[in-house]
């Protein structure tokens, strides 16, 4: 009788678990509209520093679709808006990047990935001293934002001269 219960706790145990497997509950996988848009923007960045913008830009746009369903869902997001500022950039319109870079700046002054960003639309649109000012804001964070808004904005000084 005691080998009948054991097995039949087996078979419960083994039934229990397959059926479980595929839920959420089991592990999580972050399946929402930003993660999407921030997987697709690594993805752009690579086929981007491999010369292969036209796939780049697809998933920037791809993305950017992502990021503005994120945004209806769950508006006013800092770290949102700096991603629908940065593939609105990339994207071309420096104007509407510039509007969300503002805007997330607005809720997070201090948010080191909108200033880095921001910065480089002000170099791009030749605003050097307000891409200054983003980096005189990035000067204490001791971050990785501000050693490469350094870089670009001391490449772009060295390439003028």
């Amino acid at each position: 009788m005691k080998k009948l219960i054991y097995t039949l706790l087996i078979i419960i145990a083994l039934t229990n678990n397959s059926l479980s497997a595929g839920t959420s509950s089991d592990y999580s996988v972050d399946t929402s509209d930003y993660t999407k848009a921030k997987n697709l923007i690594k993805a752009a960045k690579k086929y981007e520093k491999k010369g292969k913008v036209e796939k780049a830009q697809k998933r920037y746009a791809k993305a950017q679709k992502f990021l503005l369903k994120s945004n209806k869902k769950k508006p006013l997001q800092a770290d949102t808006l700096n991603y629908l500022g940065f593939t609105t950039r990339k994207l071309g319109d420096y104007e509407k990047g510039e509007e969300f870079y503002l805007q997330g700046l607005q809720i997070e002054p201090d948010h080191n990935g909108i200033n880095e960003y921001l910065g480089e639309l002000y170099i791009a649109t030749n605003r050097m001293d307000l891409a200054k000012g983003r980096l005189n804001v990035l000067k204490d964070c001791n971050c990785k934002e501000y050693n490469q808004l350094k870089e670009i904005i001391e490449g772009t000084k060295k390439s003028k001269y």
